[in-house]
């Protein structure tokens, strides 16, 4: 339509993550959860409690990286579109 500008959804982005269980869950900043089991990280899932959580956001909240283990999960990822 003549006149209409149409935007893009913004981004999820995270803001932390928390595990229970044999799952992982990102905690986006929207307000929703993205759960994951472990087993789909054979890296978070040989990882102790203190390697799990020592985790750091990258890109500003589009992933977190557990840098004892080398891990990276983008929200993206999670969500199964192209980061």
């Amino acid at each position: 339509m003549p006149g209409t500008s149409i935007t893009a959804p913004k981004q999820a982005l995270t803001k932390g993550v928390r595990f229970q269980g044999d799952m992982l869950y990102m905690l986006l900043d929207d307000g929703r959860e993205l759960g994951m089991p472990l087993a789909w990280s054979e890296r978070l899932s040989s990882a102790n409690p203190e390697q799990r959580n020592n985790w750091e956001l990258i890109g500003r909240g589009s992933g977190v990286h557990w840098p004892d283990v080398d891990e990276d999960i983008s929200v993206a990822g999670l969500l199964g579109v192209p980061d």
